[in-house]
């Protein structure tokens, strides 16, 4: 086997890496956007099980910064 054809083949490994790596965090942020991982309807039944009544508007809040701390 010539020195050539190892480096390309080296080459071809990282760039299938570097390329899987990027493509794969493309397609999570996709899906976790897509599909976030708490709803309004899993706050809403944790504030009423700490006891609290949550409002319309208190949820959008909650949301809101769930939303802001994950950018």
């Amino acid at each position: 086997m010539s020195f050539l054809a190892v480096v390309l083949i080296i080459l071809a490994l990282v760039v299938g890496f570097v390329g899987g790596f990027f493509a794969a965090r493309k397609y999570m942020e996709t899906y976790l956007k897509n599909n976030p991982p708490i709803s309004e309807e899993m706050v809403r039944s944790m504030m009423v099980s700490m006891g609290q009544s949550p409002s319309q508007k208190r949820l959008k809040q909650v949301m809101a910064s769930m939303k802001s701390h994950t950018k």
